[in-house]
């Protein structure tokens, strides 16, 4: 066995890369005393969709209200059904409910971990008006089986981009040349943070209109920009809308951000490409495959390992990680696991078998910018010595 020795310090599982220039333009923004919705909010909507080639951005303060918008604007409500993955975090099933639909769940591509367009399929009633499908972990769906199926039975689909930015299809930027909507997150462990935010993208000038009112109060668009000069007090609340503006200061950091997306990216990809060499080498555990069809973002580094070869389960696993010191994740606790939907829905063992062998199996391990070549390099020591250790 290799001799392995366990560094005296703490790996995250996470941190934002940010810089004096981020807090430079956060400074300028309080200096402005503009600090609510403003200038600079509008600015980093424009940036971000000039970015991505899509034709609007309208910027929110988290994914979950872009969900929750998206469909709101295709005027998803009572009585709908709309179609996603249990492979997810809540948000993207809660923001279902909240428009007053219910959640159908298809299981997972095991290969992915992405939503299983055959299973889809499987799940399309008379009821069913939208399909929510998740680029789960950076990893990229199915896009052209998705949109051929919800062409056929006449289905919006609002594409869940919180792990996305940056994923491409095909070569093209998730947000590229959009049939429906795409929702990004900008959480602090995001590939671009804004703290909290999120963005809600589309190409159709009529979703765009509507989510600009629903995210705002229900005020007329421009009503954001009633204090300044010229503005004006007349507004009207056109629908009971929600509280989901993104503000300047938020804005601030997204603006750095994007302008240093390049130099960002660069780095997860380069720490990426060294897990799937590394990790490809030993048998006891699973790197992510990406589809020729895919370009992976690299917000997270899912991987699996292989029971059959090891004596520990994965949460030993994790625990063994921690006992090294490197920090991890689990993404994610599958939706139809938590009580408020097997309560509601009666999902039982069994009924996503893809999804469950998947869950448990996975590990997010560190995946972010201002890791270091010598962090990373430990991550894999560390990984190699908790296989060696309990490989049968």
């Amino acid at each position: 066995m290799k001799n392995f020795q366990k560094r005296e310090t703490f790996i995250p599982y996470n941190l934002p890369d940010l810089t004096e220039a981020e807090i430079r333009e956060v400074e300028e923004t309080l200096k402005s005393l503009w600090v609510a919705k403003g200038p600079r909010t509008v600015k980093f909507e424009q940036e971000f969709a000039g970015y991505l080639g899509a034709k609007h951005a309208i910027a929110m303060n988290s994914c979950t209200a872009a969900l929750h918008v998206a469909l709101l604007s295709a005027g998803i409500g009572p009585g709908d059904e709309v179609i996603t993955t249990p492979m997810t975090f809540a948000s993207t099933a809660n923001t279902i409910i909240h428009c007053g639909a219910t959640p159908v769940f298809a299981d997972i591509d095991y290969s992915t971990g992405c939503i299983d367009p055959d299973e889809i399929e499987k799940k399309v009633t008379k009821k069913t008006k939208a399909v929510v499908p998740v680029h789960y972990s950076g990893q990229v769906c199915d896009l052209d089986r998705i949109y051929e199926i919800a062409d056929k039975y006449g289905l919006f689909v609002s594409e869940d981009a919180a792990h996305a930015f940056e994923s491409r299809y095909k070569g093209r930027l998730i947000g590229n040349g959009l049939k429906g909507a795409a929702s990004y997150s900008f959480y602090a462990t995001k590939n671009l943070t804004t703290g909290e935010g999120g963005m809600l993208v589309t190409d159709d000038d009529e979703i765009d209109a509507k989510a600009r009112i629903w995210a705002g109060q229900g005020m007329s668009r421009n009503a954001w920009n009633r204090y300044a000069k010229g503005g004006t007090w007349q507004y009207d609340i056109c629908e009971p809308g929600f509280k989901y503006n993104m503000f300047d200061i938020q804005a601030a950091l997204g603006l750095i951000q994007l302008s240093r997306i390049q130099e960002m990216q660069a780095k997860r990809i380069a720490i990426a490409e060294k897990y799937q060499r590394e990790f490809s080498k030993i048998d006891a555990v699973e790197p992510p495959l990406v589809p020729d069809y895919a370009t992976h973002s690299w917000h997270l580094y899912v991987l699996r390992i292989v029971p059959d070869k090891l004596t520990i389960d994965r949460d030993r696993f994790i625990v063994e990680l921690n006992e090294r010191n490197v920090g991890t994740s689990v993404h994610f606790i599958p939706v139809t696991n938590m009580s408020a939907y097997t309560g509601r829905f009666g999902f039982q063992k069994g009924d996503f078998p893809n999804t469950e062998k998947h869950f448990e199996r996975i590990i997010s391990l560190p995946l972010y910018p201002t890791l270091s070549d010598k962090q990373s390099d430990y991550v894999v020591e560390a990984v190699r010595n908790i296989v060696e250790t309990y490989h049968k």
